[in-house]
């Protein structure tokens, strides 16, 4: 079944997930998570994080892609009606070594996710209670709030793969007035003339800062750089990163909302 959605209906597709995606999608993610979840439970949790950090930073890789193929939406010296930002996006698209990379990149997400919320799980049972006393927890502010930030940031992902990636799969009708179901451009346009998906992205893109604040600097030391020569350099990198990615893919809504 097919959700013919219109702009201003984008969590339309979110909401009805389990209806329009078709049972062999469902029996193959679970086929695929079932035993990825039974090593992640039986790993020790020290192997935990170091496949989470190892995952977070490909992850984190990502996103510098994705950030500069994304950027040729905005026009930087005339605009030229998305014709940049249609050729990446036709290349990634095509090229088979992108094809390839895909599945390492759901892979590597898969696991993030299933690693984060089963190391968080084991920290709750072993800490049941909070701590009496304020500032008793030497945890950094964002750490605190790992698992919040990132369970936000999924429900984001899981929306912007019903308005991008399964439209083009086939499994989402484009938006109302879109003939090509690749032309990203146009379906951009029509997202971040709404309002309300405009502010929630950018809302989300604030939360995935400080999500990556505390992860950039956590996966280096889980990896064993912890040093007090190279420390500070990362946490230096990490804080610029955090506010670099998210700020890059903030300006993109603002300013297709405000020309629209």
């Amino acid at each position: 079944m097919l959700i013919h959605h219109k702009p201003t209906g984008i969590f339309t597709c979110f909401l009805l997930l389990p209806e329009f995606l078709p049972l062999w999608f469902w029996v193959k993610a679970y086929k695929i998570i079932e035993p990825m979840s039974e090593t992640a439970i039986s790993m020790s949790s020290i192997s935990k994080k170091v496949f989470l950090a190892v995952a977070g930073l490909f992850l984190i890789v990502f996103l510098v892609v994705h950030l500069g193929i994304n950027l040729f939406l905005l026009p930087f010296v005339k605009d030229d009606g998305g014709e940049w930002f249609r050729i990446a996006a036709s290349f990634m698209a095509n090229n088979w070594i992108i094809k390839v990379f895909e599945v390492f990149l759901f892979g590597g997400f898969i696991l993030h996710v299933i690693l984060g919320v089963t190391l968080q799980i084991q920290n709750w049972f072993a800490r049941p209670t909070r701590y009496k006393v304020e500032g008793y927890s030497h945890t950094s502010f964002f750490s605190k709030f790992m698992i919040h930030t990132g369970a936000i940031i999924f429900i984001f992902l899981v929306l912007h793969l019903c308005n991008f990636y399964f439209v083009k799969l086939g499994w989402v009708s484009p938006p109302e007035g879109i003939e090509d179901k690749h032309d990203f451009y146009v379906m951009t346009r029509l997202l971040f003339a709404n309002t309300a998906y405009s502010v929630f992205y950018m809302i989300c893109m604030v939360l995935l800062g400080f999500h990556l604040n505390h992860a950039f600097q956590s996966a280096f030391q889980t990896l064993g750089l912890n040093h007090t020569k190279y420390t500070p350099m990362i946490k230096c990198l990490g804080n610029l990163y955090s506010i670099i990615i998210p700020l890059g893919f903030l300006i993109i809504p603002l300013y297709f909302l405000l020309t629209a």
